[in-house]
């Protein structure tokens, strides 16, 4: 899977890194490469399932889709 990263210069110093695609996904390091390092684990929890994901109202359907 490939997302696309925007990585930007933090006021405070250091980089921020965030996911267009992802809403709140984001992550800061204090150079490009930690930042990077970081948002990847951000991106790999945000999209680790959930136990909570599955406990869903009686009578709902999940499927899968491929886009």
């Amino acid at each position: 899977m490939k997302l696309k990263v925007v990585l930007e210069p933090s006021e405070e110093g250091g980089f921020t890194a965030y996911v267009p695609s992802l809403p709140g996904c984001i992550s800061e390091g204090e150079s490009k490469e930690e930042a990077l390092e970081n948002i990847k684990e951000a991106i790999e929890l945000y999209l680790e399932p959930v136990d909570d994901d599955m406990s869903l109202v009686p009578g709902t359907e999940t499927m899968e889709l491929a886009i």
